[in-house]
């Protein structure tokens, strides 16, 4: 059965950074493409980022453009997204996911502190 774990977290101040992984198993990162979501308290679960894996083209939310950067390791089946001048409002829990399938992992936390 397929495994997404989420690592890198954590509490930071504004305009902080941190990168975040997200390890794939049992499927590969050559083979799908990846999406990374946030759900913050009292909101739904919102797209951030994603990156196909034909053409690795990159998708950002305008919230994020200039910000973030997602990448990826297919031989370690890791996706990343590298987090700078973090913000208060980007504050969430942070989930990857195959895109259009139903599989997700326990998600990382983060908080940036004003």
């Amino acid at each position: 059965q397929v495994q997404l774990r989420e690592s890198g977290g954590g509490v930071v101040q504004s305009g902080g950074s941190l990168r975040l992984s997200c390890v794939l198993s049992m499927w590969r990162t050559s083979e799908f493409d990846m999406d990374w979501h946030r759900e913050a308290p009292g909101k739904g679960r919102e797209f951030v980022a994603g990156i196909n894996y034909r053409d690795k083209s990159l998708r950002y939310a305008d919230s994020v453009k200039g910000r973030f950067t997602i990448s990826k390791d297919d031989a370690l089946s890791t996706v990343y997204l590298s987090m700078d001048n973090l913000k208060p409002e980007d504050t969430g829990r942070y989930y990857c996911n195959p895109r259009f399938t139903g599989y997700w992992g326990p998600g990382t936390q983060v908080t940036v502190s004003s």
